[in-house]
This record gives structure tokens, C-alpha cells and sequence, in this order.
């Protein structure tokens, strides 16, 4: 299941992310995952969740982030929750491609596995195929 959490830059986006990753690292029964374009979230969460860092990983395509999602999917059964932040600066601001992975990495983790994103743009200005994985 994928959910995006919208806003513009400094509207908190990320501090909503960290709540929900400490959230999950004490109620999750399996593994967490956080995923970032650097590692400046490592101090801000538990040392329990695997964070993945996107430039030390050369990833910087959304079809890149895709098998990246897959590869961490296919090699641990285990991950239930995977966190995003800062989308858009991992794939670059195409929203009809966002919209085409968001579909892809839903498709790929079904029920099984959570995946939470930041998208740095205020709901109104994305297409349906991204807005329609807005929490609610």
C-alpha cells in the first residue's frame, strides 16, 4: 500500500515522516526501512530502522528507485514499512512518471508492505495518478 504526504518546502512534511517512522519501529512486527536522498534523518530516528541512502546508492531515476524498492521487497520478507522522503528530488519533478511508480511499487508491495513518501507540492497542483495516494 503507498501513501504520499503533500505540502511545499518547510511545511513539515519531514517531521511528519519521523513521527510516523518512530511509530512504526515500536509497533511494526517487522522490519523498517527508511530511504533518503542523504543520511540526515539517522539521528532523528531509532537505530533499529535500515536507512538507505539514495546518493551513496546511486539512484537517481525513478525507474532506479523502483528496483531499488524491489530489490529491498525481494530480499527481505520481512520489511513492512518503508519510508520516502523527499521523492522528487530522488526521481526529478515529473509528475505523470511519479504517478506511473507510485502504481508500480503499489502494485509490487500490495498489502504487505506499507511505503510512505514525501512529494514536496501541494495536492492541488498533482495529476490524479498521484493525488489519489494522498493520506486521507
Amino acid at each position: 500500500m503507498v501513501k504520499i504526504i503533500t505540502g511545499k518546502k518547510g511545511s513539515g512534511k519531514t517531521k511528519v515522516l519521523i513521527d510516523m517512522i518512530n511509530a512504526a519501529s515500536k509497533n511494526t512486527d517487522g522490519y523498517v526501512v527508511c530511504i533518503d536522498k542523504s543520511d540526515k534523518l539517522r539521528y532523528d530516528i531509532p537505530h533499529s530502522v535500515r536507512i538507505v541512502d539514495t546518493d551513496v546508492s546511486n539512484v537517481y531515476s525513478f525507474e532506479a528507485f523502483y528496483g531499488l524498492i524491489a530489490g529491498l521487497v525481494a530480499g527481505n520478507y520481512d520489511i513492512k514499512e518503508i519510508f520516502v522522503d523527499s521523492i522528487l528530488k530522488i526521481g526529478g519533478a515529473d509528475f505523470e512518471a511519479l504517478g506511473a511508480l507510485l502504481a508500480k511499487v503499489d502494485k509490487l508491495t500490495g498489502d504487505e508492505v506499507h511505503v510512505v513518501l514525501t512529494v514536496s507540492a501541494d495536492l492541488p497542483e498533482l495529476p490524479e495518478s498521484v493525488a489519489k495516494f494522498a493520506e486521507k
